[in-house]
């Protein structure tokens, strides 16, 4: 049997998908639509500057952390132009023949490189895409980690695309750090609370692309699963595809070209103990048009250990929700030991209180 490649320029065109890519007829998305989610809006500008009209929202994001963990942020100061330069530089690389992109391929157990699909990894419920991701972070030391990235392994021609992902890293490094500032006020937090937790961040930047589907209504872009990371942002093309589930039923998000959209992910959840919690998507693809998608994972240092602030169980007072953990336990438990799906939190604090074990 040949070896099965996920090459997005011949699937996308053939009537038929490979077996590996359909899921089952419960978890396939439905073929007549579903309904959108209102979500709540942060004008974060206003926010960080003081004024009252952004930060009286603050109890409904609240509630929706409490709920499902999912909102978007707009006047965030992310220059359009960047963005616009970012998308030309997502297409650029997809446009690239399979062997041009596979020199970046990721090797199993690492969160870096270019993946097609999980091929390799999982022999089924695969994803219709593909992905491009590359560590990022604040640190001194990690100030020209992006470009130092492309060019060491795409090579010198991709010096101009590293400069436009180093710029964008920076940006969504600044805006997720000015997201932590809300949240910590959501909590009963003073503003800038849990901004050092992120201090020195590992951080990581994902390109997804799925490529159109002759049969859209038997795959999934993304299966349904929770960030194991701490915060996303989302900026997702005019395109869709993104739902989220809520209320015992999966909910579209209109795509916004203004806005970046924020989820909670497991970690952060963990860092709250549990009062926000992560929230639990999943993309669909369609047979006309290719999806694309920039994801920024705001992650702590590799080895900082994640414990929520004892302000905010002094606040609570409830009992600890999870262990304490470092980072780097959770995602080598999501690269060698777990497929990140609804319960991957829960699954990685069993495996911490059976000793880690397997």
């Amino acid at each position: 049997m040949a070896t099965l490649v996920f090459d997005a320029a011949v699937l996308s065109r053939k009537d038929d998908i490979p077996p590996q890519f359909v899921w089952p007829a419960d978890e396939a998305p439905s073929v007549h639509g579903v309904e959108e989610i209102a979500v709540p809006v942060v004008h974060i500008a206003g926010f960080l500057a003081g004024d009252g009209a952004a930060t009286g929202g603050l109890r409904d994001l609240a509630a929706a952390c409490e709920k499902h963990g999912f909102f978007q942020v707009v006047n965030h100061g992310v220059d359009p132009a960047l963005l616009a330069k970012a998308y030309r530089c997502c297409d650029a690389f997809y446009a690239l023949p399979l062997a041009e992109k596979q020199r970046a391929q990721r090797r199993l157990g690492e969160n870096h490189g270019y993946a097609g699909s999980f091929v390799g990894r999982f022999g089924s419920k695969l994803p219709w895409k593909e992905t491009m991701s590359f560590n990022c972070s604040a640190a001194p030391e990690g100030a020209r980690k992006v470009v130092d990235y492309f060019v060491a392994v795409l090579g010198e021609e991709y010096r101009d695309m590293g400069e436009v992902w180093q710029e964008y890293c920076d940006e969504m490094t600044r805006l997720a750090l000015d997201v932590t500032d809300v949240l910590a006020a959501c909590l009963g937090l003073g503003r800038g609370a849990l901004r050092g937790f992120f201090a020195g961040d590992a951080s990581l930047m994902r390109l997804n692309h799925s490529p159109p589907c002759q049969q859209p209504h038997l795959t999934l872009g993304t299966g349904p699963h929770h960030d194991p990371t701490s915060l996303t942002l989302l900026h997702q093309d005019d395109v869709g595809g993104l739902e989220v589930f809520t209320g015992g039923a999966w909910r579209a998000v209109r795509p916004r070209g203004d806005a970046f959209v924020v989820n909670i992910g497991d970690t952060f959840s963990a860092l709250t103990n549990g009062r926000h919690i992560s929230c639990l998507h999943r993309a669909v693809v369609n047979s006309s048009l290719a999806r694309r998608s920039l994801t920024f994972f705001l992650n702590p240092q590799l080895d900082r250990p994640v414990a929520p602030p004892a302000e905010l169980l002094a606040i609570d007072g409830r009992p600890r929700a999870y262990p304490d953990f470092t980072w780097r336990e959770f995602l080598e438990f999501t690269q060698k030991h777990y497929r990140s799906d609804w319960r991957t939190l829960d699954a990685f604090a069993a495996w911490i209180n059976q000793g880690r074990k397997g």
